[in-house]
């Protein structure tokens, strides 16, 4: 993997220009992500951030070393072990934004932590798409993806075995049961929720481009434009997480990325529509109306292929994660590839020939998205590197054509990801072991608890 590319820091002007058109702004939330997604950082005066522009904030690099729960796994190195050293962390360009809930007192900063080389650290993972896209830089190639999420509402009220329960319609007062897969009445209920959603993401830059009712009760999906500034497209999706939330409890509901909530019903996706344009801004992945496309979209498939498995901790990071996978709600179960197939792993959409592209259909809604978008694009590169073969094409149902492959379990797909060595060379040896030893650590805490299920069905029984 080649070396880290070197962080460009917004200027003061942008922090000028921001504070005298908007002069009733009091604080600012200065956010990066972690390896599991959580936004952390820092609310702040909106006079002292001039100093995070003129110089930077200092946050502990352990801030990537914590585990679902925000506890720093000291195995990682990266806090107490060594010291829990200050990193500096600078502001994105752009990314100084009002928060339109906030009746015009807060605004939100996205930062870059580097460091002494204003680089990011390894285990960064905005740093490590970063630096994939730097990798595709200089193959003169350009990657653009466009991202799908799902989520679920769900009623604040638990039912009376403490239990999540899908929301009551604000129209007829109803708790929803029915699955009405893009039903414009869904819509129409939930109208004034989803209105803030689009609302707020068009303030915040955001590009929200579709919403759909999905396939369980109370489940949407939203969907972001193609993009071929990818860094900022997951920025945006980390935003638009930020805004599900906050607008689902201003209408009385939760709203959960998780990726299985219930049982019964459809898990919450993250598909990624991915194609790669060439230095004339050509789309490589085209044929001349060719179904299947070009061989080089063949081979980037090929790489998903080769790459299943050994990505997939990184699709399915928690142990929630491995219940969303069954025939029954449209989660790949193989590395099966084909032409408008939604029973496929990796669908070559129907459509015009200049947006030809893959949809890579294994990550949940509760991946990181700059891991997944880092971790995709890297394994697409591979398979064209390598001229990887992706198999047989399928013309029918893959459920029915392929004995299932797909890792089903979390152990079994952390110690996957520790063996590979694919991953290593795709990701990055330090980012590889920084991350197998929070997920390690984290199913060593979920196996340390004794169940309810456990308790009912054995202490008086065994």
């Amino acid at each position: 993997m080649s070396n880290q590319v070197e962080f460009v820091a917004a200027t003061y002007d942008e922090y000028e220009a921001f504070v005298a058109a908007n002069p009733t702004v009091k604080y600012v939330d200065l956010m990066l992500t972690d390896v599991n997604g959580i936004l952390r950082g820092k609310r702040l005066p909106i006079d002292n951030v001039k100093k995070v522009y003129k110089d930077a904030l200092y946050l502990p690099l352990s801030v990537y070393g914590t585990d679902i729960e925000g506890d720093t796994i000291s195995e990682t190195n990266l806090g107490i072990r060594t010291g829990d050293r200050d990193f500096a962390c600078k502001p994105v360009p752009g990314s100084l934004k009002l928060t339109p809930w906030s009746e015009g007192k807060i605004a939100q900063l996205t930062i870059q932590m580097v460091d002494e080389n204003n680089c990011p650290p390894p285990a960064c993972p905005r740093g490590l798409l970063l630096t994939i896209m730097k990798q595709f830089s200089d193959a003169k190639l350009t990657p653009c993806i466009a991202p799908e999420l799902e989520f679920f509402l769900i009623d604040k009220k638990r039912d009376e075995d403490g239990h999540i329960q899908p929301p009551i319609s604000p129209v007829t007062s109803e708790r929803e049961v029915n699955v009405q897969v893009y039903g414009i009445q869904e819509l129409d209920h939930y109208a004034a929720f989803i209105n803030d959603v689009m609302e707020w993401s068009q303030a915040l830059d955001v590009p929200a481009d579709t919403a759909i009712a999905e396939y369980a009760p109370g489940q949407f999906e939203i969907n972001l434009k193609h993009s071929t500034d990818i860094v900022q497209l997951c920025d945006h999706s980390n935003t638009l997480k930020r805004i599900v939330k906050v607008a689902a409890e201003r209408h009385g509901f939760e709203a959960t990325f998780m990726a299985k909530p219930f049982i019964e019903h459809a898990g919450n996706g993250f598909h990624v529509h991915a194609s790669i344009y060439d230095a004339n801004g050509n789309n490589i992945f085209a044929n001349n109306g060719e179904e299947l496309g070009s061989e080089k979209l063949q081979h980037a498939i090929g790489g998903l292929a080769a790459a299943f498995n050994d990505m997939a901790l990184i699709c399915a990071p928690g142990a929630n994660s491995y219940r969303r996978f069954s025939p029954d709600c449209y989660t790949p179960m193989y590395p099966s590839w084909g032409y408008n197939n939604r029973s496929v792993a990796m669908r070559i959409p129907i459509g015009d020939d200049n947006a030809k592209r893959v949809e890579f259909r294994l990550a949940g809604a509760d991946a990181n998205s700059y891991l997944v978008a880092a971790t995709v694009l890297a394994a697409m590169k591979y398979g064209i590197d390598t001229a990887a073969n992706p198999g047989p094409v399928t013309k029918q149902n893959a459920y029915e054509e392929f004995e299932p492959s797909l890792v089903m379990s979390w152990v079994e797909s952390i110690m996957i990801f520790e063996k590979s060595e694919l991953m290593r060379t795709l990701l990055g040896e330090e980012f590889c072991r920084v991350f197998q030893i929070i997920k390690r650590a984290e199913y060593n805490k979920f196996e340390n608890v004794i169940s309810q299920r456990e308790i009912d069905w054995y202490l008086r029984h065994a």
